[in-house]
This record gives C-alpha cells, structure tokens and sequence, in this order.
C-alpha cells in the first residue's frame, strides 16, 4: 500500500486552526430566493443556460469549508504527488518524509488561510475524471461574510445577493457552456503530461537534486502548476490557462455590475468596498498571498474585468456572448491587455450566421 505523501487529517487540523471559527455571526438570509432571483438575472444577461439546475446553495462553516476543499485538493493534487514521488529513485524515502511534513504543513495553512477570506465559492473538481460522481457544490461561508458585511459597513442582504451573483455567475458558465470544463482540463492535462515527461528525462539522466525535490514538492501542494514547467511551450500553455481564468472571473465580476443597479441600491459602494478588502492585508497577509498566488487572481479579477467592460462598451453585450461560443473566441493572454485587439481579430466571425 502506498505511503501517502500529504497527511491530509494532519492537514485539516492545521487549516482547522489557522482559519479559527470566526467571531461575527452569518447574516439571517435566506439563500435559496437570493439565489434563484440571481440565476435568473445572470441568465437573461449572458444569455448562457445551465444545462441542469443551478446547484442548491449551501451555508457553511469555515470548517465545512475547509473539509469540502481539502477533499477536492486532494483529489487533484494527490495522483501527481505519488508520481513525482516514484521519479525520485534513492531520494524517494527522504522526500517522502519532506513532502509528509512540510507538505501537511503548507497545505493546512494555505487552505487555513483561505478559509479566513473566502465570501463564496462555486465548487467544481477541475479534472472530471476525478470527481467521482460528485456534483459541484455553491457555498456560502457565512461566518467570513458576516464579517465583511460588519467590517465594511454595508447592507446584509444587498451584500448577500453581491456575492451570490458572482458565485451564480460562476455556476452559469461552467452549467451553460458545454466545452468549458473539459476546455480548461485539457490544459491542466497538457502542462501535467509535460512536466512529467520532462522530470522522466531528467531521472534517465541522473538524479534529481535535492533543490528539484524541494521546488516540485512546494510547487505541486500548492497545486502552482507555474512553480512546475520551464520551457517556452508550457509557458504558452500556461498563458493560455491564465487567459481562461481571467475571462472566467472577468467575466463573473462584470456581469454583477451589469445586473446588479436596479436590484443593488448600495452598488458603488459595495464594489469600493470589496475592491479595497481584496487589497488591504497585513504584511502576513500580503506576503502568504504571494506566496499562494492569490495576487495572481487578483490580476485575474482586474484585468478580466477591465477587458469584459471594454469590449461590451466598444461593441456591445453580444461581444461579451461571443466569449464563450467556442474555444477559438476566447482571447489571449495579450489580448485581455488590449481588447480592441481582441475585437479586432473576431470582428468578422462574429457577423457570421448563428454567431
């Protein structure tokens, strides 16, 4: 039976810990019509339709966080874990013992971290293959978003509904756009496949060094697949996966200021307010996002978004729907830092029939 490299019960009592339980009760809302309203106003402005129902919305603990994410973690993360575990020829049981505790360690602060900070989540195990049968999950994890709506001074429900609309939106794209999902394995699949084949190489030639051991070990728990691939095509691949998530939240935090004015009176407030809590951070906080790669997806919300509103302003909320009408209408990395490029190169297809 296989040693397992992460101790994943070790884990989620250092996560348990580190994200602590929270001081501020959740707001007394109820989810299910915020929600479904949101659906329906994601819905009609998008013009994507889930395939299935919208998952039920679930309020959750940070632990209930924690738990649910560890799970999907490991789910990802623990098949090349034990792969680059069996590339390790003689250095095997040291790096073992390295990955079992720092790994545990890193992993349970990491999520611990997290679970401090996250207001929503739509739950989706990248790798369909993995999932087992599980269905995506919509959480809301009360105990943070009480907190926020106390520390920013903003209204209960709207601030609910905020959120909602984000995480809704997140739901829509993945239920609505049958290629996406496996659009976004793919890539994963080709950068993991790469780095693989390039560390097989590299045993046949000699013995990885220790400092190779250490650099894929802390890349791979923190799932940082940039940390793992060096050569020019995996970086393009790379690029191509970033430009995916950008237009993925771009686009999430786009549609909540285009559906939200009639519904949210408190809006620009509500976008100061969120815009200046994803920034301000302790020197702890700011160094640990660095570290995980959250200012990475901070970019990603920015950057996205800044690119959706343009390209709805230039050419209208029919260029928005055309993102998602195949693989081939997404924009490149460069592209989502110059939109009318971006217009540009699809001007022509998007007068075609059906487009």
């Amino acid at each position: 039976m296989p040693v397992p490299v992460i101790d994943w019960i070790v884990a989620e009592w250092i996560a348990a810990r580190v994200a602590g339980e929270g001081d501020v009760p959740g707001p007394a809302v109820d989810l299910e019509p915020i929600t479904a309203d949101a659906v329906r106003r994601v819905t009609a402005y998008t013009g994507l339709v889930p395939a299935g129902p919208v998952p039920v919305p679930e309020a959750v603990s940070r632990r209930e966080w924690i738990a649910a994410n560890l799970s999907s973690t490991r789910t990802l993360i623990d098949p090349l874990l034990e792969r680059v575990s069996e590339r390790l020829g003689p250095v095997k049981p040291a790096a073992q013992l390295w990955l079992g505790v720092t790994g545990s360690s890193e992993v349970g602060v990491m999520v611990g971290y997290l679970g401090q900070r996250v207001l929503g989540q739509y739950e989706l195990i990248l790798l369909p293959e993995r999932a087992g049968g599980r269905p995506p999950r919509l959480l809301f994890v009360m105990p943070n978003i009480g907190a926020a709506i106390r520390r920013m001074g903003v209204n209960e429900r709207e601030f609910v509904t905020w959120v909602a609309l984000h995480e809704v939106t997140h739901a829509v794209q993945f239920g609505g756009v049958p290629w996406l999902q496996d659009h976004l394995a793919g890539l994963i699949r080709e950068l993991l496949a790469s780095a693989e084949e390039r560390m097989g190489q590299r045993r046949r030639l000699s013995l990885p060094s220790w400092e190779t051991v250490e650099r894929v070990g802390r890349a791979a728990v923190r799932a940082d697949l940039l940390g793992m691939v060096t050569s020019a095509p995996e970086r393009a691949v790379m690029d191509r996966a970033q430009a995916v998530m950008a237009v993925i939240e771009g686009h999430a935090e786009h549609v909540m200021d285009a559906v939200a004015p009639d519904l949210l009176p408190s809006l620009p407030d509500l976008r100061r307010a969120l815009d200046e809590r994803r920034r301000i951070q302790s020197p702890f906080g700011r160094l640990l996002s660095r570290l995980l790669g959250l200012e990475l997806k901070l970019k990603q919300y920015e950057r996205g978004k800044a690119f959706c509103d343009a390209i709805v302003r230039d050419a209208g909320p029919a260029a928005l729907q055309y993102l998602f009408s195949s693989p081939e209408a997404l924009p490149t990395l460069p592209e989502i830092e110059d939109p009318p490029a971006w217009l540009r190169r699809t001007s022509d297809l998007r007068l075609l029939p059906g487009k």
